[in-house]
């Protein structure tokens, strides 16, 4: 069952990860404490963060991602066949470390200590489906939310710019090879979770930027890549993975980067904005906007009739709260190139794309949440 087109208020998926929660994930990754009991520790954060959702008033709840180290573990940590291993907290947190909040974040190679920090992940053998993550994570959430529970689920775009391909030609001979069996992975993990009832699946498509950004747009056409190739080859699988699912509502969403409040890539949608809009065949756009990085919403003129916009107006990088009126403002600014019924609101991204989480408070957090449906009462009624 889909979630209706109407629903005026969306959460991007990650919260905040609480203390006693980042807590017990180091012990159990010293060996402290077994799995039973970490997995209770999680369930017990899981039915917070879906309380607090609700009594915020959003239309929608999610796990807060609160079982993964980093947003990308949907596919990452469910398949086998790639040589990186998962890592773990103290993996993940430093590979932020020593950034600053709002400038550009460029992704470490090595921790301070020397730890490869694979980000091209290449792969010793053909990747199967080891265990489908997000189905367990909807499996649990729907069973404690009144509210329609969604998933998230990292995009084939992004889990192709972290291929190696250089190093797994052994494997697969080709990037279409690779992408191939990711396609058919993911539309496992989808059919599984339409069995399993789940009404909105949301691809995170970070990916999608890099064909805007200058630094990311140098770097292929370095490694010897036609950017809009690969722009046209991600808008193909995309829409492979989706096909032939009914009942089910599909969100695509689009973000610069998340990492410990610093971004990773800027540009507008301009250049890419009517392919995207026009080709893609998911029901809701969940598009960032809350900094002039984005640019204007000219772009939106590209969005057909019957798909909804959701704008990403509330920062999760910064614990300044944003105003209602000017809020407002925005979304009828918006309404001037795509019509008012067709637009939502939500925070602009995740507010811990991974374990470390965004350098603001939990009391701004529910903030920020509530600040989201306040505005989308005095908007839409």
């Amino acid at each position: 069952m889909k979630v209706p087109a109407s629903i005026r208020t969306d959460v991007v998926g990650s919260l905040l990860r609480p203390p006693y929660l980042k807590e017990a994930r180091l012990s159990h990754d010293e060996g402290k404490i077994g799995a039973e009991e970490f997995r209770a520790v999680e369930d017990r954060a899981i039915r917070e963060a879906v309380r607090l959702q609700e009594e915020a008033g959003l239309d929608v709840v999610t796990d807060g991602e609160f079982r993964r180290l980093n947003f990308q573990d949907s596919f990452g940590a469910s398949v086998s066949g790639f040589e990186a291993s998962r890592g773990d907290m103290r993996r993940v947190a430093g590979m932020s470390e020593g950034g600053k909040p709002l400038e550009r974040w460029e992704i470490p190679l090595t921790e301070p200590k020397g730890i490869v920090m694979l980000n091209r992940r290449p792969v010793v053998e053909r990747l199967s489906l080891a265990r489908n993550g997000p189905l367990e994570e909807y499996r649990f959430v729907s069973q404690v939310a009144r509210k329609p529970a969604k998933v998230t689920l990292i995009g084939p775009d992004r889990i192709c710019q972290r291929f190696d391909h250089s190093a797994s030609t052994s494997v697969y001979p080709t990037v279409d090879d690779f992408l191939a069996d990711v396609v058919e992975i993911e539309r496992q993990m989808i059919r599984d979770l339409v069995e399993a009832g789940c009404p909105y699946i949301q691809i995170d498509a970070p990916g999608y930027t890099a064909y805007v950004d200058p630094p990311s747009l140098q770097a292929m056409r370095e490694r010897g890549e036609d950017p809009m190739a690969n722009f046209t080859r991600s808008l193909k699988a995309d829409n492979k993975i989706l096909r032939g699912f009914e009942g089910i509502t599909f969100g695509i969403h689009l973000c610069r980067g998340n990492q410990r409040s610093m971004w990773h890539r800027e540009g507008t949608y301009d250049a890419i904005a009517e392919r995207l809009f026009t080709e893609l065949n998911h029901h809701r756009f969940l598009l960032e906007y809350d900094s002039p990085r984005a640019g204007g919403f000219e772009p939106l003129r590209f969005v057909p009739k019957g798909k909804v916009v959701v704008l990403g107006l509330v920062s999760t990088k910064v614990p300044q709260m944003e105003t209602i009126e000017g809020l407002k403002g925005r979304i009828e600014e918006a309404s001037k190139f795509v019509p008012l019924e067709q637009l939502a609101i939500s925070p602009q991204c995740g507010f811990a794309s991974d374990v470390v989480g965004n350098l603001i408070s939990a009391d701004d957090q529910k903030r920020k949440l509530e600040l989201v449906v306040e505005t989308a009462r005095q908007v839409w009624g």
